[in-house]
């Protein structure tokens, strides 16, 4: 199950290589390419590499896998980490769609939201990070919304999850289960033994709903 890596850095040139070829086919046999991006400090080296990667950018659509309900400016917010470490250098050139917006409360934020990231599947490639919990994007354990998210005949594409779960405990726009099986590549990007561990031996959270489908392909890249 696990691809390992000895060090985070081949791991990031592991992931970034495989996000490149994903995004280089998508271009050539469609035209254009989407990347579902994550936040986290797994991916910050992913996207430095990807920022200088000889793509046509002008024809990439970034978009996250989940966001915090923050102003773009803010340090938790996931979408300042891809404007800054991504769309940047030859990478500046590719478009982005938004999960986070300046409304009143974060299920505004969702519905507005879903349209934008519904259009954009099926997705060429997305990158994903666990927490110890179990959790992938903001589907996470013990959050009100959380059965809501991962109903794999739901609807939603996009999700308000309500401030209190998860580190920060800041509210957040999410993709649901149905719209991560969307992807047709999708890199979980885990490091350390714990987490290992909770893939390994764990049951029954996020992360292993992911796993054991059968629709969209996974691959687990890991490193102590």
């Amino acid at each position: 199950m696990f691809e390992t890596f000895a060090s985070p850095a081949a791991l990031a040139e592991a992931a970034a290589a495989a996000v490149q070829a994903a995004l280089s086919a998508a271009i050539a046999e469609r035209g254009a390419g989407v990347l579902v991006a994550t936040g986290g400090r797994s991916p910050a080296p992913i996207y430095d590499l990807l920022a200088q990667a000889p793509l046509d950018w002008s024809n990439v659509t970034v978009t996250l896998s989940d966001d915090r309900f923050v102003a773009p400016t803010s340090p938790d917010s996931n979408e300042r980490l891809v404007r800054e470490r991504l769309l940047v250098g030859k990478a500046a050139s590719a478009q982005f769609t938004p999960l986070s917006f300046d409304v009143a409360n974060v299920k505004e934020a969702a519905l507005r939201a879903e349209p934008d990231v519904r259009a954009l599947a099926p997705y060429d490639v997305m990158l994903l990070g666990m927490g110890e919990d179990g959790h992938v994007a903001s589907l996470i354990p013990g959050s009100p919304v959380m059965d809501e998210g991962m109903n794999p005949a739901g609807e939603r594409f996009c999700l308000g999850v309500p401030a209190g779960a998860g580190s920060p405990p800041l509210a957040r726009v999410s993709m649901t289960m149905p719209a991560l099986l969307q992807a047709r590549l999708t890199l979980i990007l885990i490091s350390g033994e714990t987490k290992r561990e909770v893939v390994e031996n764990g049951s029954g959270l996020p992360v292993h709903a992911l796993l054991e489908q059968a629709k969209a392909p996974v691959r687990v890249l890991w490193t102590p």
